[in-house]
């Protein structure tokens, strides 16, 4: 099979088509034949070496892709060959086919194709589990989410949207800004406007995503409402910062986070069911659709990795495998 790998640990041009063999489905797998590939923050970093694939997972970048069902391992009774299927994979979307956990693939949602598929897995396993499940996010409450313009902040958006949460989204242009206010956020252009001073005049947030971490860790703490929370999934701008621990107590804020691809099959399993159960519905509504900035032809990853290294992309970016629909 034609796929592009990590030839040495560098800047975009160390990805290097190549051919590799054709992986084979293991116990509770099931092997994709790949339409579409989604092009991934931590694609970056595993690219600059900062981001090693988890024990046992294939070594070339890639984390979610849409496609079809070519083969079942054992013990797998819930997928047919020849099913549409959109996936969260540990790693090995940046070829013509993938293996991954039975469980953690998901039909593709009614009204999509395969191209808006593949810009699901990433962003809903990652905001679903971030903004519902560990950040707890009611009707009515004020959220917060930095990188609204990104494929995550544009499904959080969204998603928080659909719950019945106002929201406010972060972004670094007026062109960003819109986007994110298409989608029914108040958008915040982090450029010339305080996003601390504005969350503080509206009564605090009661939830915040944020990926940015650095300096905008005290901020958040800053303009979260009392009993407020605060769920860190990236540090673009670095993982530390200097924080005053007295105002967590005395205004009981949680502050917590995760990253995705070290949890367990289990906890992926789970998030999957999930999704299927509450997520796929609003989907399939279309109270929820994915937002796709771009798409290059797979042996063309080099400059989706470029464009996305830009931050000057709106929605999700996509690599184009086998062109099916």
């Amino acid at each position: 099979m034609q796929a592009v790998e990590i030839s040495t640990h560098g800047g975009p041009e160390v990805l290097k088509p190549v051919h590799r063999p054709v992986p084979v489905a293991g116990h509770g797998q099931i092997l994709i034949r790949i339409a579409w590939a989604g092009v991934n923050r931590p694609d970056l970093l595993q690219r600059a070496g900062s981001y090693a694939p988890p024990p046992g997972a294939s070594d070339l970048p890639g984390l979610e892709c849409s496609g079809v069902v070519a083969a079942i391992g054992p013990g797998v009774t819930r997928w047919k060959v020849g099913a549409r299927v959109c996936a969260l994979l540990p790693g090995g979307g940046y070829a013509e086919y993938a293996t991954c956990a039975a469980d953690h693939a998901l039909p593709v949602p009614c009204g999509l194709d395969l191209r808006a598929a593949a810009a699901l897995p990433e962003t809903a396993f990652t905001v679903w589990s971030n903004v519902v499940m560990r950040g707890h996010l009611r009707a009515g409450e004020r959220f917060l989410i930095h990188g609204g313009s990104s494929g995550i902040g544009t499904m959080a958006i969204q998603v928080a949207r659909a719950l019945g949460a106002t929201v406010w989204a972060t972004a670094g242009s007026d062109d960003k800004c819109a986007a994110c206010a298409d989608l029914g956020a108040h958008p915040i252009n982090y450029r010339n406007e305080d996003f601390v001073t504005i969350l503080r005049k509206a009564g605090g947030a009661d939830l915040i995503l944020d990926m940015v971490g650095g300096d905008y860790i005290a901020r958040n703490l800053k303009s979260l409402a009392d009993d407020g929370r605060l769920v860190m999934i990236a540090f673009l701008a670095g993982p530390k910062a200097e924080i005053n621990f007295a105002q967590i107590m005395a205004r009981r804020l949680t502050v917590t986070g995760s990253t995705l691809r070290p949890q367990s099959d289990l906890a992926k399993a789970r998030i999957a069911r999930i999704l299927r159960d509450r997520l796929w519905p609003l989907i399939e509504a279309g109270a929820v659709r994915p937002l796709i900035d771009s798409t290059n032809r797979l042996q063309d990853a080099v400059d989706a990795h470029r464009h996305m290294e830009s931050s000057s992309h709106v929605g999700k970016i996509l690599l184009l495998v086998s062109g099916e629909t």
